[in-house]
């Protein structure tokens, strides 16, 4: 496995088409492998996310069990004339593997939050419809719905530090909350628009069980990973 970081120079009119297209980010992550690994879900895929730190720099981090080439990106969308390749490649396999239950880490995740409903019209039996939770406080129980079969718990605030006495329980931010919507090429309708909502999460956590964690930073967490969902990366946690 790899962890690669990509940081896009803005100024470019590549770079901007590239950051305003999820569907064009996807196809520029997959011509970075000449055989990208099959989407069937036994084995680790190709996950992606942007990210911007506090000097408003964009950066592409991916996760892959092949090493990328990301030339073509640089053509597009970095540096092209530095010395410098534009990107960075670090193997990963061996910080996966020294993962320990216990371990506390910080992370960020950006993911899909979604759910099945209902509608009012529906016939008994009818299929659900998929639809985005909206608000903070669904999203944030919709990743701690899941953090037990994920293999972590998102660490909780002592009591002297939760700045309310609901709602502020966990070492948790939810943030950055976007609506998507575009159309596949040869789509012709807009009810065949691709729609969905992409937030991100920075919190700590504490592994609880390496096996599924592992399989959580390779295989991604939810839904929409093709389009930039479901890669959660870690940091050392920072002294307090």
């Amino acid at each position: 496995m790899y962890l690669t970081r990509f940081r896009f120079n803005s100024a470019r009119s590549g770079a901007r088409r590239l950051l305003g297209s999820p569907h064009l980010m996807h196809g520029a992550v997959n011509m970075a492998f000449p055989e990208p690994p099959a989407r069937d879900g036994q084995g680790p895929r190709v996950l992606w996310r942007l990210d911007n730190d506090h000097q408003a720099r964009t950066q592409l981090y991916i996760v892959s069990p092949h090493r990328p080439d990301l030339t073509h990106l640089v053509e597009q969308a970095g540096w092209p004339t530095l010395a410098e390749p534009g990107w960075a490649t670090f193997a990963y396999t061996g910080f996966l593997d020294a993962l320990a239950a216990k371990d506390t880490w910080s992370f960020r995740l950006t993911a899909n939050p979604v759910h099945n409903i209902r509608l009012p019209q529906d016939r008994p039996g009818a299929r659900t419809h998929r639809t985005a939770h909206r608000t903070p406080r669904h999203q944030l129980r919709w990743l701690l719905e899941r953090q037990e079969g994920a293999g972590f718990e998102v660490l909780r605030k002592a009591p002297g530090k939760q700045l309310t006495q609901f709602g502020d329980e966990y070492e948790l931010i939810v943030r950055d909350q976007l609506p998507l919507r575009f159309r596949r090429p040869g789509a012709e309708r807009p009810r065949q628009d691709v729609r969905f909502t992409r937030v991100t999460f920075d919190g700590r956590l504490r592994i609880t069980d390496p096996e599924a964690f592992r399989r959580t930073l390779t295989h991604g967490l939810g839904k929409a990973k093709a389009y930039g969902c479901g890669l959660m990366t870690l940091a050392p946690v920072a002294p307090q």
